[in-house]
């Protein structure tokens, strides 16, 4: 396996370290009946860290799917090079540090964050042109 795919792989358990630290922070806070109930109506609106988890999960999925076919097309293609396999790591650390970040608050450092990972997917898509 590629270092590429296997930060693509760590990135897809990340994804879902997202998805379940968003989830238990919208349980703690709207109660775990909701959480396993129908979910029939509007909920209440998530307030400090479950919202901003909430936003750091809808952000990552934004840039997933981009990152996830750039890795993808750098091995169909066979472009892996050093410089790709710093790029995509850049990518997963970036967005490893993103939502701790986010769910803290901590503005400015978020958006630097963000950009550093936004840099990497770009980096690794650089490759294939």
């Amino acid at each position: 396996m590629t270092p590429e795919l296997r930060w693509l792989a760590l990135s897809i358990l990340l994804g879902l370290a997202y998805v379940f630290v968003a989830a238990g922070l919208a349980t703690r806070q709207r109660g775990l009946g909701w959480n396993a109930g129908n979910r029939d109506g509007e909920p209440k609106p998530l307030t400090g860290p479950a919202a901003r988890a909430a936003r750091a999960n809808a952000n990552f999925q934004e840039t997933f799917p981009f990152f996830a076919a750039a890795v993808l097309a750098l091995s169909i293609a066979g472009r892996q090079t050093p410089h790709t396999a710093f790029a995509v790591q850049l990518y997963f650390w970036a967005r490893l540090l993103y939502l701790p970040i986010y769910i803290a608050g901590i503005k400015y450092v978020r958006t630097l964050v963000w950009a550093v990972s936004l840099w990497g997917l770009l980096q690794a898509l650089e490759a294939l042109f």
